[in-house]
């Protein structure tokens, strides 16, 4: 028998959510190994958003079956009101599981994705969705211009060469500086970055005043929730290494694939090195960095390495 009535019937408003959801995806098994730093990235990350985003938005982070220290930290910023949405995985979905549940959970109109390692820089919010409101048919727009496979935004391309309303121009419109800094947060060699920066090209497009570089990732994108929609659910039988099937969809569909022409985000990587905040730590000594960085000795450490962390996340 019921005792009382729900006070709830009483309340004559609700909460209405922003247009914009910034949601962030987080995996931080352990904080060991190649993970040890990660909890201070994903500080930084969170920090930067909220520091650097230019138009209202609720932050969403949805977590993957994280340690305790990481859940204790997410659980914490939202208490402080710092996170408007937490969702919480006992068990690590993979990505295509957690953009299933975070991407149709999303209360926003627009969602500003970030993988939970991506640093925001001044006038990203706004910058890309000036770009998704003026473009027509737009999948994604990410907030860095960087080169991605011509492949994966031929159908961007094609929009682009038929609309009489485009210009389109081909050239190096990235400077050097930036591309090397965002293909080193990969891991790649100076020596086939320059290679790669001299034998390709961006393709620049304007259109109705708003300029545009063709390409875009999964790694960090704005879109409409209700475009993003079509392309849910993701079937993934691999927690990583299938991401590239959302980039591969949207450019099925005919949907654009665009960047920012001026970098606004940057990918940390798992690492601190050369990022200024206030939980930076200081990177090993010179000397034991030359050492490390040798060929041979980085490629044996790596394989050991590799295979330890395998053994460790096939418990998971």
């Amino acid at each position: 028998m019921r005792i009382g009535q729900n006070p709830a019937k009483f309340t004559n408003t609700v909460a209405r959510p922003e247009r914009i959801t910034v949601a962030v995806l987080n995996f931080i098994p352990f904080l060991s190994g190649y993970y040890t730093e990660m909890l201070d990235v994903l500080k930084v990350c969170l920090n930067s958003i909220r520091e650097t985003a230019d138009l209202p938005f609720d932050l969403l982070v949805f977590d993957n079956g994280s340690c305790e220290e990481a859940l204790q930290y997410l659980a914490d910023e939202k208490q402080a009101g710092r996170i408007q949405h937490l969702m919480l995985s006992e068990k690590n979905l993979g990505k295509g599981g957690g953009w299933n549940v975070m991407l149709a959970g999303a209360p926003g109109e627009i969602i500003a994705y970030a993988d939970n390692d991506v640093l925001f820089h001044p006038g990203w919010l706004s910058r890309s969705i000036q770009i998704l409101e003026t473009f027509p048919n737009v999948g994604m727009v990410t907030s860095r211009p960087f080169r991605t496979d011509t492949e994966l935004y031929s159908n961007t391309l094609a929009w682009a060469e038929h609309d009489p309303g485009v210009r389109v121009e081909r050239g190096a419109f990235i400077p050097w500086e930036s591309f090397l800094e965002f293909d080193l947060s990969l891991g790649k060699p100076e020596a086939e970055i320059r290679s790669r920066y001299e034998s390709t090209q961006d393709v620049r497009l304007h259109y109705r005043g708003v300029t545009a570089l063709a390409g875009a990732s999964h790694w960090q994108f704005v879109a409409y929730k209700n475009v993003l929609a079509q392309f849910l659910p993701f079937d993934m039988d691999r927690p990583m290494g299938q991401v590239k099937q959302l980039d591969r969809r949207m450019n099925e569909a005919g949907k654009l694939r665009l960047m920012t022409s001026e970098p606004h985000v940057m990918n940390i990587s798992n690492s601190m090195r050369g990022i200024s905040s206030p939980v930076h730590k200081p990177a090993d000594s010179k000397g034991r960095r030359i050492i490390l960085d040798l060929p041979p000795i980085k490629s044996v450490l790596l394989k050991i390495y590799g295979q330890i962390f395998r053994w460790y996340a096939d418990r998971s």
